[in-house]
């Protein structure tokens, strides 16, 4: 570089080398208009989001965090590398080559349209700015063409299934192609321009260019025919990137703006802690009934959707055949928002269970709630959250299952999902032959949280027995609420039944004030999450005192109250990690570390932790009778069976969940698992442990 500024100090190209004045003229018009079309078009998109309805919830807080947060995402794609490092590569490679030659164009107009004519000053793009631009240009336009070369080769080649769904069309594949042609467009331009010129020696900095201008030598073109055909392929690349660049804020391109706005506002607790419906809301205003009732966030969203599929590739629904795809959910609307904007179409529901809707009733009542359309979205996308506004318009309109809406009416009828007396809540102790203690009549440390399965279903009534052993082994200083717990309302929530969730937390947070405790303790993770993020808007600010009971048998074994030796089991299980402790709360390690301390050979799932696959019961999953293929705690249990690096030798499958031990239970009978594996509650498994040392606290 340096012999080259040494021997041309003021190299330069001329920018319109061979196009001329008046061509000069005819661009800057064209240029003019596309970016008026563009200007236009993001107005539009702008109107058309912020028409939506005002947000519950805090998106501009924080701003200086925010701003920070979405820089780190785009500047290193790491939601895109997240489970998928081929795209991850892929995408950083598009983004960073489009942007610097985004701003490779920007310097050049500055030099050329400000810097010059206006100022009068100098121009800089000369000598060794003029070389080293030359080279950055070349080596991430370079990059910019292998990414995009490669994003060709996933879609065509590979053909990855999630990246071809019902919106998949035309502007999918002109998209890429478009970007393709301006890239390697860019640099066949670059070796005509340099080959007609004389193959100048400073060229050599823009070293694809001048790669290309020897090849297209080597093949026997003269510098004569390369001036000739210079002009139209010079045309041919502007058309084509003015028409890029109008085109941008009304077809699929618009994620290099909508995305990196809703990485922005992104609610970082969301799904896990639902906005409230105003007091003053009327019924008619509950849920998403209308267009109008979307708010801008979730309009955000959707135009920040980039069809890309991951989130119909982990959807636990979408793999058993139920009748829900988040993608195309969010497209539908997308689509439909566009088309009234547009008015091509007439304004109909947003979801019913009758009738033409843009989603059907059916559609919401396959969600599950697992919240892994979320947790793998690289934009940000809240897919849980505009779910959860269909489902309370369904519930407000009483459009529900009918299994669904007989449980409601057994909760707001009972306070427990199976429509049991309150007074048979403790019958689950009277085996146990000594008495739970009674947080109502005494302080205790950790007050425990039970829940409706622990309470009456059989199955999970023997996995509370052996925690509350665990508790009198440990000496802990715990209690319980007796016949006065209800249910806590996380999945009556997250179905859409907020009025009955403020029922059932307003007398639960009751009957916690009644008690003296210092850390609440819960059987399952769906409690744990709700008591956690979202009591605190209903009264009850003491998430931080809330703990999962794998954690706190966690914290017993690390103080040695528990006694194991970790060789104690010698048996080869597996672990399943609960939606609402894991993926919801981003608890993976506490299970595992009481698992690993039985002595038990613990082996991994192909999807385990964040990747875990839902049992099928959460968002009203266990209340209802979906119509699939296979129940996803059949495809679960096949997981464990035949898929772990064990070789088929897992015997036991651990839950920490009475949700995902009644799905499981269930699948292992429907599913012809009987005589594979057992299904045990990480409870159950630290007591099988500590009776083979011989422990007794029954005697």
């Amino acid at each position: 570089m340096d012999a080259l500024v040494a021997v041309q100090p003021d190299v330069t190209r001329p920018t319109f080398w061979g196009i001329g004045v008046v061509g000069a003229i005819v661009f800057y018009y064209l240029a003019a208009v596309a970016l008026s079309i563009f200007a236009y078009g993001i107005a539009e998109r702008i109107r058309s989001i912020t028409a939506g309805a005002p947000e519950p919830i805090e998106r501009f807080d924080a701003l200086g965090r925010r701003l920070l947060d979405t820089t780190k995402v785009v500047a290193t794609n790491e939601t895109v590398f997240d489970r998928d490092w081929f795209g991850g590569l892929m995408h950083a490679l598009i983004v960073w080559g489009f942007l610097t030659l985004f701003a490779g164009t920007v310097v050049l107009a500055v030099d050329m349209d400000l810097w010059t004519p206006l100022l009068g000053r100098e121009s800089f793009f000369t000598g060794p700015f003029y070389l080293g631009y030359s080279a950055v240009l070349d080596g991430l336009g370079l990059l910019f063409v292998v990414g995009v070369s490669m994003a060709l080769y996933r879609r065509y080649w590979v053909r990855a299934d999630r990246l071809w769904g019902e919106h998949t069309g035309v502007e999918d594949d002109l998209f890429v192609w478009t970007l393709w042609v301006l890239g390697v467009g860019g640099f066949l331009l670059e070796g005509v321009r340099i080959l007609g010129t004389g193959m100048p020696d400073a060229e050599v900095a823009s070293f694809v260019g001048w790669s290309v201008a020897s090849g297209l030598a080597g093949l026997g073109i003269s510098e004569g025919t390369a001036g000739a055909v210079y002009a139209p392929l010079w045309w041919s690349h502007a058309i084509v990137a003015l028409g890029f660049v109008a085109w941008l804020p009304t077809a699929k391109p618009v994620h290099m703006l909508t995305a990196p706005a809703a990485l922005l506002t992104r609610d970082p607790d969301a799904g896990r802690r639902l906005p409230g419906v105003p007091a003053d809301a009327s019924p008619e205003t509950i849920g998403y009934a209308d267009l109008r009732d979307v708010t801008w966030k979730h309009r955000l969203d959707q135009d920040a959707c980039t069809n890309c599929g991951r989130c119909s590739a982990v959807c636990p629904a979408t793999a058993v055949g139920r009748p829900l795809d988040p993608r195309t959910v969010v497209l539908d609307l997308t689509e439909y928002r566009h088309a009234v904007d547009a008015g091509t179409a007439e304004r109909r529901p947003v979801v019913a269970a009758e009738g033409e809707s843009v989603i059907d009733a059916e559609t919401m009542e396959a969600c599950m709630a697992c919240q892994a359309c979320m947790d793998v979205c690289p934009v940000a996308v809240e897919h849980l959250p505009q779910f959860v506004a269909m489902n309370r318009r369904l519930t407000e309109t009483g459009q529900l299952d009918a299994s669904l809406q007989e449980t409601l009416t057994d909760l707001f009828r009972t306070g427990n999902a199976y429509g049991e007396p309150g007074r048979r809540r403790p019958e689950w102790t009277e085996e146990l032959s000594f008495e739970v203690p009674d947080a109502r009549e005494q302080s205790v440390e950790y007050l425990w949280y039970v829940g409706d399965a622990p309470s009456f279903d059989d199955r999970n009534r023997a996995v509370a027995r052996s925690l509350a052993r665990l508790f009198e082994v440990a000496g802990v200083s715990y209690g319980i609420l007796y016949e006065d717990e209800r249910n806590d309302g996380n999945d009556v929530r997250r179905v859409g039944e907020e009025g009955l969730f403020e029922t059932l937390a307003g007398e639960t947070v009751e009957a916690l004030r009644t008690a003296d405790f210092e850390t609440l303790v819960t059987t399952d993770p769906h409690a744990y999450n709700t008591f956690k993020n979202e009591y605190e808007a209903v009264g009850w600010a003491r998430g931080d005192d809330v703990r999962h009971y794998t954690q706190v048998v966690a914290s017993l074994l690390e103080s040695g109250a528990l006694g194991l030796s970790a060789d104690e089991l010698g048996g080869t299980v597996t672990y399943h990690d609960p939606c609402h402790l894991g993926r919801y709360n981003g608890e993976y390690d506490a299970p595992r570390a009481v698992i690993d301390a039985t002595g038990a050979t613990r082996v991994e799932m192909p999807r385990n932790r964040a990747d875990a696959f839902c049992c099928g019961g959460g968002g009203g999953g266990q209340w209802t009778d979906a119509d699939q293929d296979v129940k996803p705690s059949e495809e679960r249990l096949r997981e464990a069976v035949e898929d772990t690096r064990s070789g088929g030798d897992v015997e036991q499958f651990v839950v920490a969940c009475p949700t995902c031990l009644t799905m499981f239970e269930d699948g292992r009978k429907t599913g012809g698992y009987e005589g594979d594996v057992d299904v045990v509650d990480v409870a159950e498994l630290v007591w099988e442990a500590l009776e083979e040392r011989g422990v007794r606290v029954d005697d």
